[in-house]
């Protein structure tokens, strides 16, 4: 008894020194065997806690176990059913189905959870429902599917299907437009997230498009972004952005007020050469990261959740 209360009022201690962000494992290297990636871009984590990899020049999806063994993986180079041709952006559906922005194909597939094809929409140009390198792709609550196409700044949705439903958007700086949007997540309340590469900053909007804010600017200071590839959204409505340019993640409340960051440039643990994709769990206990130039992925820990017996759960939420 006395063991446990020592072990309770130690982790009262970590919970009362508040949250920051730590290197938990990565896995990865160059090549094109199992596990292997040639640049990852996209990450997206299934509620079975499966990651499933945009491994863009290798042309396929990979997908693992939360600590990285290889479960399987679909897709090889080509314009057929489930093949690729530079995919970056991946999503998952509450229904388990995985939707791929296939940015040199100029179209989105989606597959079920073990990679057989389901369908397609897309093709190269600037109507309803065409694409020019479509990139970021998330789905809603509601299973309409948002993909942020880069060549043709704005942002497109759609069901589950692939029937057009709106868009938005135009090239510039002003509020609603963009100049090669990227990575774009979802929040809970239905807000949509977009990293404004070329205009290094964030914009958010209604479902439906209404611009709602914007956080960000060209540099190297908090809240500042060089190249912002990937968004997050958490289940608290934290947003986690990857500064590409900068190679670190910075992360904000819901209206961009600055939260914290970490990692610089290099090749160890908790560094980055040019990170692409972002996702963070449902609990907002862990983020993966596609470390594009590193040819990993790499995933993190807040330091918030504490590794002890699942029926102590989230340390915090001990002590609150």
């Amino acid at each position: 008894m006395k063991g446990i209360m020592l072990s309770v009022a130690a982790l009262a201690i970590a919970a009362a020194a508040g949250g920051g962000w730590v290197y938990e494992g990565k896995w990865g290297s160059l090549g094109t065997g199992n596990g292997q990636f040639k640049h990852p871009h996209g990450v997206a984590i299934a509620s079975s806690g499966n990651v499933y990899v945009v491994d863009c020049d290798n042309n396929r999806i990979q997908y693992f176990t939360s600590t990285g063994t290889f479960l399987g993986k679909w897709g090889l180079s080509g314009t057929g059913e489930g093949q690729f041709q530079g995919p970056y952006g991946v999503a998952i559906a509450s229904s388990g189905d995985i939707y791929v922005g296939d940015s040199w194909n100029h179209r989105v597939q989606y597959f079920t959870s073990t990679g057989s094809f389901l369908g397609t929409w897309g093709e190269y140009g600037t109507g309803n429902g065409e694409f020019d390198f479509p990139h970021g792709v998330a789905v809603a609550s509601s299973g309409d599917v948002y993909v942020g196409d880069a060549g043709n700044n704005r942002i497109q949705y759609f069901t589950s299907a692939g029937t057009f439903l709106g868009k938005w958007g135009s090239s510039g700086f002003g509020n609603g437009q963009f100049h090669g949007p990227r990575g774009i997540a979802i929040a809970s309340n239905g807000n949509v997230y977009v990293a404004d590469h070329y205009n290094s900053r964030v914009q958010y909007f209604t479902s439906t498009g209404s611009f709602l804010g914007k956080w960000g600017s060209s540099g190297t200071g908090n809240g500042e972004f060089d190249f912002p590839h990937g968004v997050a959204v958490a289940s608290s409505g934290d947003v986690y952005v990857g500064d590409a340019g900068n190679n670190r993640i910075q992360y904000f409340t819901s209206t961009g007020g600055f939260l914290g960051k970490w990692g610089s440039r290099g090749s160890g643990n908790g560094q980055f050469s040019y990170l692409y994709g972002i996702a963070v769990t449902p609990n907002g206990a862990y983020v993966y990261v596609a470390d594009a130039g590193n040819q990993r992925i790499q995933y993190f820990r807040d330091t918030e959740y504490a590794v002890v017996p699942t029926s102590l759960g989230r340390v915090k939420a001990l002590f609150r």
